[in-house]
């Protein structure tokens, strides 16, 4: 379960962006997991419920903005959401190996506030 690790990470990221800006609450964070990112969304969810507790993020709302996968087709010169995990452009049927979203996991976004 590499989602305990990865929230971990990312409330520190958080908590240390929180203290540089000179607050001492986070009320929000916003995250973007692309569906090809490995990450399970409840399993990072659940962790981050249980990790925040006790820290300036305690009554902080995760919100997790799934991303597509994007694959480019450069026969067609076209972008399209794949029907499968082989990646096939529905166009020509010619195997894409450019994706161009959906491995993501970034921290997008804090909302900061004083106690």
């Amino acid at each position: 379960m590499h989602e305990v690790s990865l929230m971990e990470q990312t409330l520190h990221i958080a908590i240390e962006n929180a203290r540089q800006h000179g607050s001492n609450k986070i009320d929000r964070l916003k995250m973007r997991l692309g569906e090809m990112s490995g990450v399970v969304p409840e399993a990072l969810q659940f962790a981050f419920d249980a990790l925040k507790e006790g820290t300036i993020a305690a009554e902080a709302i995760l919100e997790i903005e799934t991303v597509p996968v994007i694959c480019y087709c450069h026969r067609c010169q076209t972008s399209f959401h794949p029907a499968h995990l082989f990646y096939e452009c529905p166009d020509c049927g010619e195997l894409s190996r450019d994706t161009q979203s959906g491995r993501e996991i970034e921290l997008t976004s804090l909302e900061l506030s004083e106690q």
